[in-house]
């Protein structure tokens, strides 16, 4: 506990020394490495698993060669590299862990540590060096206009990525029916979670435990986005949101161990803990929340919508407004119905046929039809809205997202439906892994545009205006 507040003082130091843009592109860094490598510990092959590792090194690089780009200076890629090895020091306590001794254990940290922090400082400066060298033309720098956004939106958009990663590795544990492979919580098998050596992560414990680790990177990166949007933002209501999205991350995390443990206690022996479904099943779909909230976040700090304009009494702005607040209510419904069948079913096994919960299976199927006329209803006004209103184009960009993600996830859940029932023994066939987990995700974007959806048309759609002013408005941030 002293380690963890200790930890984050530091982190708040540095976060007070370098510029919100550094230290997005250095929490990306980190999270685009955690990406890599969690494929690479699955095993897919030295030849994969080595070009893996690769890329993890190059991150930092390509960070280095962006923040020279884009900022200018080269104390600005160093800070990218420093903020990535920092918060790389999350998984030094696993590559560490199961060591001969606590002395030995120090030693190999302090070595680690170090050169996490060196070695992503070089290779940041190394991808600094090679910006001008790479962009030249007749012997000078070419120079190009980089369009960033807001900081405290770049930073909320990299929370956004790093809860969507979450997602996607919790949803592999549940594919795999590997939510019980680590039985206590929070520690792992009596170890402090961040000591649980990498050694012994095997299996069902692998994906149980890289999913709790990847939770510590979210709750790490969204605790210093609301420092940031604090930095950067006046609005106290946008300034509560952030908290209040923290607060989300946090009971999320309590949730997952909850579901495992069903009360607070750090025993292992089965008979003191109590696995609960009912939990599994709103972690599930909190979690679903909480990107969306971050990503509604996210676009509250862009300077669109600070800056923009809203449009007054034009032909059918009120079903536009109303549209887009019905659609995520009902893909609410459908998560639940979702969620339920997934965590509700039993597969085959010990020559038993699977048990597929008839309401969950049957209510999800059939109410997916009102969610996707709800999605299409939605974007097609909003569409309509854009043809009609050029200055109402990013409604229209926001209608073909969802459209778009909605065929994919009509399609997905297709796959994944008919993958379940062919299933005729406990193995898990990788398709029906890779169908149902892309199902899950999918609706977690389908989700969160439909957020997106109903935010931008109340920002750019108002209604019951005076009548003295028809066109326009500057709307109040």
């Amino acid at each position: 506990m002293g380690i963890g507040i200790a930890g984050l003082l530091v982190l708040a130091l540095i976060i007070r020394a370098l510029r919100s843009q550094t230290l997005a592109l250095g929490f990306a860094t980190t999270a685009a490495q955690w990406a890599l490598a969690y494929v690479a510990m699955i095993g897919p092959g030295q030849l994969i698993g080595d070009a893996l590792f690769a890329l993890t090194l190059a991150c930092p690089v390509v960070a280095g060669f962006i923040a020279a780009r884009a900022m200018r200076d080269q104390a600005s890629a160093l800070g990218v590299g420093c903020v990535s090895g920092f918060v790389n020091l999350l998984v030094v306590g696993a590559l560490v862990g199961g060591g001969s001794s606590d002395t030995a254990m120090i030693v190999q940290g302090a070595i680690w540590s170090v050169g996490m922090l060196v070695g992503s400082g070089v290779l940041a400066m190394f991808g600094a060096w090679l910006s001008p060298r790479i962009f030249t033309h007749g012997g000078a720098a070419k120079t190009s206009q980089w369009s960033w956004p807001a900081p405290a939106a770049l930073f909320a958009m990299v929370a956004a990525a790093t809860i969507f990663l979450l997602l996607i590795t919790g949803g592999l544990v549940t594919g795999l029916e590997a939510g019980l492979a680590v039985p206590d919580w929070p520690n792992s098998f009596g170890h402090n979670m961040l000591l649980y050596p990498v050694s012994e992560m095997k299996g069902g414990v692998y994906y149980e435990h890289a999913h709790r680790l990847f939770g510590m990177l979210v709750g790490v990166t969204t605790f210093t986005m609301v420092l940031v949007v604090f930095r950067e933002e006046r609005r106290t209501w946008v300034r509560a949101l952030a908290c209040f999205a923290l607060f989300m991350v946090c009971v999320q995390g309590l949730m997952g161990g909850l579901r495992v443990t069903g009360t607070l206690t750090l025993s292992q022996d089965a008979a003191q803990l109590s696995p609960s479904t009912l939990i599994a099943i709103a972690h599930g779909i909190f979690g679903q929340i909480v990107f969306a909230t971050m990503a509604l976040l996210a676009a509250l700090l862009t300077l669109k919508w600070k800056s923009t304009t809203a449009l007054l009494n034009f032909a059918g702005a009120s079903s536009v407004r109303v549209l887009t607040m019905i659609a995520p209510f009902v893909l609410l419904v459908q998560l639940f119905l979702g969620a339920s069948y997934r965590h509700l079913q039993v597969p085959p096994h010990d020559g038993h046929p699977a048990y597929h919960p008839i309401w969950a299976m049957h209510g999800h199927i059939g109410f997916s039809i009102i969610a996707a006329l709800a999605v299409l209803l939605a974007a097609s006004r909003m569409s309509a809205a854009a043809r009609e209103t050029p200055a109402l184009k990013l409604l229209g960009t926001c209608a073909a997202f969802m459209i778009t993600i909605l065929i994919a996830q009509v399609l997905l859940g297709l796959l994944a439906y008919v993958a379940v029932l062919v299933r005729k023994d406990a193995a898990i066939p990788l398709w029906e892994l890779m169908f149902t987990s892309a199902h899950q995700v999918t609706g977690a974007l389908l989700f969160a545009s439909t957020i997106m959806g109903a935010a931008w048309s109340r920002r750019l759609v108002a209604v019951n205006a005076p009548m003295d002013h028809q066109l326009s408005r500057r709307s109040v941030a």
